[in-house]
């Protein structure tokens, strides 16, 4: 993975100078999150709303790039700070970044792809301490959420936002192929493969979020709930990178290894080898020096060390902060 000395060099293709400290992605991400909430808040009263999205969908495009382990993790491992609303925003921003960079798609469909995912729940920001609650939501507040993506569209442009490709994304980001979304009903052949990019890193990434009313789904869970029947898989091509892409083991996901150690995957290197860093024993001893760092680094493929089950946090019952695992590209 490429290592770069600032988030410019990444946006403008400058040559790196690697002798200058390295910038944290997780950092970047916050930052992002701090300017698009601030952003979004009075979207209609932006004078140049669009370039200022596309601004933002470049910082998190290149934290992406900056350390995408860190990225995805900063996801499992709530690391972005800020309101739910905004924060799944940019996780979902993450998750579909990474899908298109691996599909190969051009930096400008990808930049697209960003902005829309920062920009799909706009119209339900209004709406955000309505839907904050553990009980079912009425009829009245149903029909809030199926409207959203019409209300977003609607936000978008009179802010400016002409962009056609960025607004079908929004507006489609809940249609289902078999006509059962909304706001439109659309089946298959209606929806674009971009719109359904972004639907399907949206609905991951709420799954493997904690709210008030509910656990997050655990990560191999939450890929099986979205892509593990093939029957149900219109685009095939999509589906298959975008499991590849983010595995049943991602980066941030909590694991019990075969041998009984407990810690968190921190990457997956070119060949597919899923690295983990334990920090606890099959005891539960903690496997930290003096210093509260682990050396305890382990390969999946090796004997013992596959991977048995995804826990909770509760089950793994471990302590840690991004940056004691990934070092100085993982803080605050």
């Amino acid at each position: 993975m490429n290592q770069y000395s600032s988030l410019k060099d990444i946006v403008l293709g400058d040559t790196p100078n690697l002798a200058m400290a390295r910038p944290s992605a997780l950092n970047a991400l916050n930052k992002s999150n701090r300017r698009l909430e601030k952003l979004l808040a009075d979207l209609r009263n932006e004078a140049n709303a669009q370039s200022e999205l596309r601004a933002i969908a470049r910082e998190v495009m290149a934290a992406v790039q900056l350390n995408q382990d860190v990225a995805l993790a900063s996801i499992f491992l709530s690391q972005i700070a800020g309101t739910y609303a905004v924060r799944h925003c940019i996780e979902t921003a993450i998750v579909a970044t990474l899908v298109a960079q691996r599909m190969r798609k051009p930096q400008e469909e990808m930049l697209v792809i960003a902005a829309a995912s920062l920009t799909m729940n706009v119209g339900m920001l209004r709406h955000q301490n309505t839907f904050n609650k553990n009980s079912s939501l009425t009829s009245e507040e149903m029909s809030i959420v199926r409207r959203h993506p019409e209300e977003s569209v609607d936000l978008l442009r009179d802010a400016g936002v002409d962009d056609e490709e960025w607004i079908a994304c929004v507006l489609m980001h809940h249609e289902n192929d078999d006509g059962t979304g909304y706001p439109e009903g659309r089946t298959s052949a209606q929806i674009t493969q971009n719109a359904r990019l972004i639907s399907l890193a949206d609905r991951y990434c709420a799954q493997v979020s904690a709210r008030n009313y509910r656990c997050s789904v655990l990560a191999d869970k939450a890929l099986n709930n979205l892509l593990g029947d093939p029957a149900k898989v219109s685009d095939a091509l999509l589906a298959d990178q975008f499991i590849s892409q983010i595995g049943t083991y991602p980066p941030g996901a909590l694991v019990r290894l075969q041998n009984g150690e407990v810690g968190v995957v921190t990457q997956r290197d070119g060949g597919g080898e899923i690295h983990i860093h334990c920090l606890r024993d099959a005891n539960g001893k903690s496997l930290r020096d003096a210093s509260g760092l682990s050396q305890a680094l382990r390969r999946a493929s090796d004997p013992d060390c596959a991977i048995a089950e995804v826990l909770s946090e509760d089950q793994a019952d471990v302590r840690f902060s991004m940056k004691q695992i990934w070092g100085e590209q993982a803080s605050l």
